[in-house]
């Protein structure tokens, strides 16, 4: 019986038959359309993928005049981060840029988090200035709301996570309220400073950490900074394919935030102003990859289908049907991206 190399969630090697890469094609499309209520592949689709992922070659791509755009995370720290360059953030951005063909970069404070950043605001707008006065592609400034850094022993609020376990709901529920307030408010501050300047746009990466406090924080910051700097983009990336209920009630616009799945985070996000939002489908390592991009495939292309604004997937290391290692095969990388493309009809990576 014919075998196709394939990985696995983890990035192992692993070789498949047609009938068990189907099997996981069509148990993943499923899987996704029952917990997402949202419609399956079609069969075309599926067979589609087949083809994707039993395509001869290393490496494979999209045809001519199907390429699309790419953003990024911290992107302007990366190089220093995976290879030790002893490069400047602003050179960093100049190398991808230059080198390395981005069709966007972000710059953020080393901490990543706009809790941090703000005692450095002053600096960091002379580092972004920098940047702008270089640069020909967008430039956007980044960090992560991330309401943890709001807790004691560091923040102002008590910890939610130590509440909670001593049966103290009431208080967790209030920590988690007031530590929203306050990362809007740095959110904002922070986007004030850089609209200054002339900074392209804000990137809201890994909104929803902290469960729906954190997805809060990042559509109410959203809405405000489009209402008072209203052709100043934001970039909205999601931590997760599904919102965690760690406070449970929060709402917004009257959505429940809760269990929300892709195709409705990007309604919320839309609605708060987002100008690109990042979607998010975590990987199961103890999956093939024909399981895992099928299940992405099933999220993304519902939440392509409903939203007006342009939608970037996550494809960082276990999100998006890539494997969760820390340097990607271009194997299944390639092939991931293809099919997020041509089946989902993604804006960008």
């Amino acid at each position: 019986m014919k075998t196709y190399f394939t990985r696995m969630g983890d990035a192992s090697v692993t070789f498949m038959a047609e009938d068990e890469i189907r099997n996981d094609i069509s148990d993943a499309v499923a899987l996704a359309a029952k917990k997402g209520k949202i419609p399956p592949l079609t069969q075309e689709d599926m067979d589609h993928l087949f083809e994707i992922i039993t395509m001869p070659g290393n490496i494979v791509g999209v045809n001519p005049g199907d390429e699309i755009v790419s953003t990024s995370d911290s992107q302007s720290d990366k190089l220093f981060l995976n290879t030790g360059l002893s490069l400047e953030r602003t050179q960093q951005a100049l190398v991808h840029e230059r080198c390395f063909g981005a069709d966007s970069i972000d710059l953020g404070f080393p901490d990543y988090n706009f809790k941090a950043a703000k005692p450095c605001a002053g600096t960091e707008s002379l580092a972004a200035k920098n940047g702008l006065n270089q640069l020909i592609i967008p430039f956007l400034y980044a960090g992560m709301p991330n309401l943890g850094f709001y807790t004691k022993p560091d923040g102002p609020v008590e910890n939610w996570a130590e509440l909670l376990p001593d049966g103290k709901i009431e208080e967790a529920l209030a920590a988690q309220e007031a530590a929203v307030d306050y990362a809007v408010h740095d959110m904002v501050y922070i986007a004030e400073k850089m609209y200054k300047i002339g900074m392209d746009g804000i990137n809201m990466d890994t909104a929803g950490a902290s469960g729906d406090a954190d997805f809060l924080a990042a559509l109410k910051a959203c809405e405000a900074i489009r209402t008072k700097f209203p052709d100043m983009g934001v970039e909205m990336g999601m931590a997760g394919e599904y919102v965690l209920g760690m406070h449970g009630k929060l709402t917004y616009d009257g959505v429940r935030l809760a269990g929300l799945y892709p195709h409705k985070q990007v309604a919320l996000a839309e609605k708060a102003g987002a100008t690109i939002f990042g979607a998010v489908v975590n990987t199961n390592s103890n999956k093939s990859f024909a399981w895992n991009i099928a299940r992405s495939c099933t999220f993304i292309k519902e939440c392509s289908n409903v939203s007006n604004i342009p939608v970037h997937v996550n494809v960082g290391m276990g999100v998006g049907g890539i494997p969760m290692c820390e340097y990607l095969p271009s194997d299944v990388a390639s092939r991931a991206d293809k099919a997020l493309v041509e089946i989902c009809k993604i804006d960008g990576l």
